[in-house]
């Protein structure tokens, strides 16, 4: 039997839980849902030069509050990468699909249009990004920080165009 301390102490703590964490897809229009192709004439890679040839997201609800965001990339040389994630905008940790690595991203919304992504390596931080969805709900931008193997700060801002 648990002492009525512990039991207390356990209601405030998933109390604050439950008050802290964002509702998921707080919000959330359909403008966010589709297909975005990455503009690289507009996108801003420091430093360059930009890590792909062609990039697409697609955003897709999954229904009770879930998101599948589906990624292909074609690389400078021709190779491709396809990465997915499913998960809430809950700030918890989800597992990327399609990486060699363990690779979570936790995306959070803060605003009706405006949201936070952290993505780890392993339990390690690896970048920070916020994403902005324009007034005309058209434009996707992503301002990405992290740092490369010799500690040297990257910073990307990538701008995303919806294609339907």
């Amino acid at each position: 039997m648990t002492e009525p301390r512990d039991e207390s102490r356990l209601a405030a703590l998933v109390a604050f839980a439950l008050l802290s964490a964002p509702p998921p897809l707080l919000g959330q229009t359909s403008d966010w849902f589709g297909t975005w192709r990455l503009d690289l004439q507009k996108s801003v890679y420091i430093p360059g030069p930009a890590p792909y040839a062609r990039a697409t997201m697609k955003v897709e609800p999954l229904g009770a509050g879930r998101v599948r965001f589906s990624y292909d990339f074609v690389y400078p040389r021709g190779g491709v990468q396809h990465l997915e994630w499913d998960g809430r905008f809950d700030g918890r940790d989800y597992m990327v699909q399609g990486a060699d690595e363990y690779v979570t991203y936790a995306y959070r919304q803060t605003g009706g249009r405006t949201y936070d992504i952290v993505a780890k390596l392993d339990p390690r931080e690896t970048a920070v990004a916020k994403v902005t969805l324009a007034a005309d709900s058209r434009t996707l931008t992503t301002i990405t920080r992290s740092r490369n193997a010799r500690g040297e700060e990257i910073a990307n801002t990538t701008v995303y165009e919806k294609t339907d």
